[in-house]
């Protein structure tokens, strides 16, 4: 009989005394290898009659995640959402102020929300010119040459509004929702809704910066109150891209197969009686996963096997845009291989500029700007865009005046973004903000809405989509607090 209290010595127990803590502790310099064993045993496993527990338990926890129909017909049904952490500004990449021009230098009249107010500058004016791109005449700033190539496929909103001026709940806001913590993020809410196309590799990836996690870290993709085993899985651009897959070399096939089986009874004796703990199945539903990714994983990953035409693209041959362009392509080939939604991020919180402004703006639009054009350019040229949005977004904008000598502080009231494919509607620019870019004053669209029209372009009615939260049914856009609506005027 197993127990549950932890023997001092777990080989003085009698074997079946053994707890799985006490287990692992023993003997877990072979565990490795359980999941290739599982991989290549699979076919066997098949063929053998199940354990009706544990063979139920491990349907379950698969059926939380297999392909669900959505609410009615789909436009899109993949995610990339490049995310811009800190704040990118509005004024100098996508909003041309003639006005800000004309005034830079003198004080601003009108009333300001400012976060560090000692610091308070007059007018800033960008020092970057702008240009009209493609047919659309989209107009763009000069660092962004690249995004200016993709202008007729891009709907560029200049009138966003989030309700956070710190960058830790606008990041909730922009992520999940609201600025309170603890709630599920959107690729949480889509992969939850939905489910995943392939049960080999994970249904919500996050493409991390090997320099380091964002601000917010882990929150940024958090399943919140949702079950655990739909948050995104994080993955790393260097060598070893997921820690621990890679199965120890000299453990014959048969012996690793009966030590997985071993593993997964382990398993399902420990979640006996745990029913409901979503954090135990999905670290379970992930080790049975993690089984099925051994191959998957590694081929996805491989951007080797790009031709040198797309490598070039991407800008992997470039000193500047190498790093972030290989984490672009890499959220192509994992879109093409059915993931459902995958994330860029960028370490700490670069975008924002609270001095050096300029400087800033010019390193960072060579690091992303290729990259980035160059996967919608890439989607659209193998017919994948048309079913998968691209989102650039940051948590929010900057103020028209300057803070000390050369930087720009934080602004909710007004920022921009763009997003390209997906059934959303090429190159338009949607709402307006006021003559110094400070507040969206024409066709506002708030966080919550961006949230609606995103899950409608999925299939999804962000009304619908509820999921019970202490006795509440909650949901991504809460509209009857939020008001949220689907922004028909974005879609094609």
């Amino acid at each position: 009989m197993w127990t549950e209290t932890e023997p001092s010595s777990p080989l003085a127990q009698p074997p079946f005394a053994l707890n799985r803590r006490a287990f692992l502790g023993t003997y877990a310099g072979g565990l490795g290898a359980f999941a290739l064993a599982h991989l290549l045993g699979l076919d066997a496993a098949r063929a053998a009659p199940p354990a009706a527990s544990g063979e139920a338990a491990a349907s379950s926890r698969r059926g939380l995640l297999e392909p669900k129909p959505p609410h009615f017909a789909p436009r899109a049904r993949a995610v990339i959402c490049l995310f811009q952490h800190g704040g990118p500004s509005q004024v100098d990449l996508f909003d041309p102020k003639p006005e800000l021009s004309r005034h830079g230098g003198k004080p601003y009249e009108g009333d300001l929300e400012v976060h560090f107010h000692k610091q308070r500058g007059n007018l800033l004016a960008s020092p970057f010119k702008f240009q009209r791109c493609g047919a659309s005449g989209l107009e763009l700033s000069e660092v962004l040459p690249w995004t200016g190539k993709i202008a007729d496929d891009l709907t560029l909103v200049r009138s966003m509004r989030t309700d956070s001026v710190d960058h830790e709940a606008a990041l909730r806001c922009m992520h999940a929702g609201k600025v309170f913590g603890g709630r599920p993020a959107w690729g949480a809410w889509v992969v939850y809704a939905l489910g995943t196309e392939r049960q080999d590799l994970p249904a919500y990836v996050v493409l991390s910066d090997p320099g380091g996690l964002p601000v917010d870290g882990i929150r940024n993709w958090s399943s919140g109150f949702l079950p655990a085993m739909v948050q995104g899985t994080q993955i790393r651009s260097g060598k070893t891209p997921v820690f621990n897959l890679d199965a120890p070399e000299g453990l014959p096939e048969a012996a690793r197969a009966r030590q997985l089986r071993f593993l997964r009874g382990l398993n399902e004796l420990h979640l006996h009686g745990r029913e409901g703990n979503t954090e135990l199945e999905a670290r379970i539903a992930n080790y049975e996963m993690a089984a099925r990714m051994q191959l998957s994983v590694t081929e996805a990953l491989d951007v080797s096997r790009e031709d040198a035409e797309t490598r070039r693209l991407y800008g992997l041959e470039t000193q500047r845009a190498a790093e972030y362009g290989k984490r672009c392509l890499m959220a192509r080939r994992l879109v093409e291989r059915g993931v459902r939604f995958v994330q860029v991020f960028l370490s700490s919180q670069p975008w924002d500029t609270h001095d050096k402004n300029a400087e800033t703006l010019k390193g960072l639009c060579a690091m992303t700007d290729q990259p980035s054009a160059a996967l919608v350019m890439d989607l659209k040229r193998r017919g994948l865009l048309d079913s998968t949005i691209v989102l650039w977004t940051g948590e929010f904008g900057r103020l028209p005046v300057s803070q000390g000598k050369d930087g720009r502080d934080h602004n909710r009231h007004a920022f921009s973004l763009w997003l390209a494919g997906g059934g959303f509607r090429g190159g338009h620019a949607h709402g307006g903000t006021d003559d110094f870019g400070y507040r969206s004053v024409e066709d506002v669209v708030h966080v919550s809405d961006l949230h609606a029209t995103l899950l409608h372009a999925l299939g999804l009615d962000h009304r619908r989509l509820t999921h019970d939260h202490e006795g509440r049914e909650d949901s991504l856009t809460d509209p009857a607090v939020s008001g949220a609506k689907v922004v028909r005027e974005l879609l094609a």
